[in-house]
C-alpha cells in the first residue's frame, strides 16, 4: 500500500530536480537524515527503487520518472487549491517557480521581484539558475511555471513572451592590448587569461561550451560570485571578462575598463520568458508574467 504525503511528493521532485538528496532536502528545508529516510520509506512503500544513486548524484528510475509526473500533477492542483481558498481568508498565497540564466537573474529579476513581492506578500518566489537549453526542457517538463531564457534558444511548443533585451560584452583593463579595439571575437578573447563566474554558473557552462566549440581552452584565472566583482578584478589587471552590457556600462562609469562589443551572434541576449500555458497558471503567477511583461 502506498503511503506518500504531500511533504513526500514534495521532497522527491526537489531531489530528482536538484540531482542530489542533499540538494533535494535543502531546497524542502528538511535534515539530510530525515530526507534520506522518508525516500527510503517511499521506495519500501511501493517496493521498487524510485533513484539511481552514484557518485555524481542521483537519477530517477523509471518508477522514479512516473511518480514525479504525478507529484508535479499533484502539488500543482494544491497550489491552485491553496490559491483558491486563500481568497476566503482576505489574501493570496503561493509559490512561483523561475528558472532564468544568469544575465536575466543578475541584471533584471531583481527589480521585477521587489516590485511584485511588495504587491503579494503571501507569495514566495524559487528561483534556480540554469542555462537556456536547460531551462526549455525543465519548463516542458513541468519542473518549473516559467522560464528566462535567451531568445536564440528554440522553445518548441513552449508560450513566449518577449522580456528584455541585451547582450554579452568584454570588458577590459584599460591597457590591455584589446581595449583598444572597436570589437573582437571570443576567439581571440580566449588567447587571454578570464575571470568569470564560479565554473557551475550558468553563464560560465554556456561559455565552456562555446570555447569547446572552437576547440580552444577557457583559461578561468579566478572564479567569482558577481559580474560587479569580476569587473573589479579586470579593473585590477586580473584577466578579461565577459559580463552583460547593462552591468558593464554601470561598472565603467567609476572603474577603469574598457567595454568592448562581442562579434560572436551568440552575444545578443534578446531575453524571452517561456511556460506551458499562461492561462493554466494561478492568478498570482499570471500577475508575475504581467508585470514582468509591462
Amino acid at each position: 500500500m502506498l503511503r506518500f504525503d504531500i511533504v513526500d511528493l514534495g521532497l522527491f521532485r526537489h531531489v530528482v530536480e536538484a540531482g542530489s538528496i542533499t540538494h533535494g532536502a535543502e531546497r524542502a528545508n528538511l535534515a539530510l537524515a530525515a530526507a534520506s529516510a522518508r525516500i527510503r520509506a517511499m521506495e519500501d512503500s511501493l517496493g521498487a527503487a524510485l533513484l539511481v544513486r552514484n557518485r555524481q548524484g542521483v537519477t530517477p528510475t523509471p518508477a522514479g520518472r512516473t511518480l514525479l509526473a504525478h507529484a508535479r500533477t499533484l502539488l500543482a492542483d494544491i497550489e491552485r487549491m491553496r490559491e483558491e481558498m486563500s481568497a476566503y481568508s482576505g489574501g493570496t498565497a503561493g509559490q512561483i517557480r523561475i528558472l532564468s540564466n544568469t544575465n536575466a537573474l543578475t541584471e533584471f529579476l531583481p527589480e521585477v521581484l521587489s516590485a511584485y513581492l511588495a504587491r503579494h506578500p503571501g507569495v514566495s518566489v524559487d528561483i534556480d539558475e540554469r542555462t537556456s537549453d536547460e531551462i526549455v526542457g525543465l519548463v516542458a517538463e513541468g519542473a518549473a511555471d516559467l522560464g528566462i531564457v535567451a531568445g536564440t534558444v528554440d522553445t518548441g511548443a513552449l508560450q513566449t513572451f518577449p522580456f528584455r533585451q541585451d547582450r554579452f560584452v568584454l570588458v577590459a583593463a584599460a591597457d590591455h592590448p584589446l581595449a583598444g579595439r572597436e570589437a573582437a571575437a571570443f576567439a581571440e578573447v580566449l588567447a587571454y587569461d578570464l575571470v568569470g563566474l564560479d565554473r557551475m554558473s550558468a553563464i560560465t557552462r554556456f561559455l565552456a561550451d562555446k570555447a569547446a566549440r572552437i576547440g580552444k581552452p577557457m583559461r578561468l584565472r579566478v572564479q567569482l560570485r558577481s559580474f560587479d566583482a569580476v569587473c573589479r578584478l579586470v579593473e585590477c589587471r586580473v584577466g578579461l571578462g565577459i559580463v552583460p552590457e547593462t552591468t558593464a556600462r554601470r561598472a565603467a562609469r567609476f572603474m577603469a575598463i574598457r567595454v568592448v562589443p562581442l562579434l560572436d551572434g551568440w552575444a545578443s541576449r534578446d531575453l524571452t520568458l517561456c511556460l506551458r500555458s499562461l492561462e493554466a497558471l494561478p492568478a498570482f503567477a499570471q500577475d508575475f508574467v504581467a508585470q514582468m511583461r509591462a
